[in-house]
């Protein structure tokens, strides 16, 4: 049942995820008066109002829109990942592979080490150069990576592992120096986002939208290139060029992401794997699954970021990285057994 409707399947733990995300907090507010809140949203529903104003606050201006964040940054990570895995034939890749974590850190550091005002536009800034750092740290990867008109995918991934070397290891300099803003920088790092609120849904949500969807079209290049470069090229693909779409929009894509919702890992690797192994390799399918599974994954881990300390809340890359370790080693294990075997 569950392989046969795998879009229905997965459409419905994603929004049991959400429901539970945004009924979940140190406040308790009951089923029906969420229900009665978010239905009153509604041009045409008009219920009486039973319940205190800071209830609806909490819900509209809090949970929702950090819920919403939390889906489309999972969604974004996930499907980057599995892009990233199909162009590389390889499953142990993620978003970051080519530095885009270290380049954004490096950006958001570099910024709360400057004492910008307290204000909007100044918390504006931290994601601002956090998507500035992750660019930049992609196209210095690419070039170092070109040979001619080609980019072979070996150099691409050493230039990746330099570059975001040097990065982090200037992201360590700038929080040494800086530190009444290493807490926040920490945070940042470990998957905190800089700022709540509407404000960064709004900003980042066409960007991932369009990345998303830019990425489920690529599934038949994907596909394609799964034959290696000179088969594909036989069968009319031009690899080079899906090579440039698909990096340049993975990387946007992830740079989005981590600019609002800072550095989270494992759920680009986990998520695509499992999606693999449940529903099969066609990437035509695979990453729109992942769409809906990293939501969903991000949804649960976000949640458990908030019950394990309650009242305080664990940033959301912990959960992951515990999580997702172990799985790493998995995927390890079970890919040596299959060369020995």
């Amino acid at each position: 049942m569950l392989k046969n409707h795998p879009y229905i399947s997965n459409l419905t733990l994603l929004g049991l995820a959400f429901v539970f995300s945004v009924a979940l907090g140190a406040v308790y507010i009951p089923p029906g008066t969420l229900a009665r809140i978010l239905a009153n949203q509604l041009p045409w529903v008009d219920f009486f109002q039973t319940w205190p104003d800071s209830s609806a606050v909490i819900i509209l201006k809090v949970r929702l829109p950090h819920t919403v964040l939390v889906t489309i940054t999972g969604a974004a990570l996930a499907s980057s990942g599995a892009a990233y895995q199909g162009l590389f034939r390889n499953p142990l890749a993620d978003p970051y592979l080519i530095g885009v974590a270290s380049g954004a850190g490096l950006g958001a550091v570099a910024a709360m080490s400057v004492h910008w005002p307290t204000n909007l536009l100044g918390f504006y800034l931290i994601p601002l150069a956090a998507f500035v750092g992750a660019i930049l740290t992609v196209v210095l990867v690419y070039n170092l990576a070109r040979v001619g008109r080609m980019v072979p995918l070996t150099t691409l991934i050493l230039a990746g592992v330099a570059v975001g070397a040097f990065a982090s290891a200037l992201t360590s300099f700038l929080m040494l120096r800086s530190d009444q803003q290493i807490h926040r920088a920490i945070s940042f790092l470990l998957g905190g986002s800089p700022i709540a609120g509407w404000n960064p849904v709004l900003a980042a949500l066409p960007y991932m939208v369009l990345g998303m969807g830019l990425l489920s079209l690529s599934g038949h290049k994907l596909n394609v290139m799964q034959f290696g470069d000179e088969q594909a090229k036989q069968m009319g693909l031009s690899v080079e060029r899906a090579k440039v779409f698909i990096v340049v929009t993975a990387s946007l894509t992830t740079a989005v992401a981590v600019s609002f919702s800072g550095i989270i890992g494992f759920i680009g690797l986990i998520v695509p794997h499992l999606v693999r192994i449940v529903w099969g390799p066609d990437y035509r399918r695979l990453i729109p699954l992942t769409i809906f599974g990293g939501g969903s994954a991000l949804l649960v881990a976000d949640m458990l970021a908030r019950i394990l300390l309650a009242p305080s809340s664990l940033p959301v890359g912990i959960v992951t990285a515990l999580a997702g370790a172990p799985f790493f080693l998995w995927i390890l294990r079970r890919a040596k057994k299959e060369v020995f075997w």
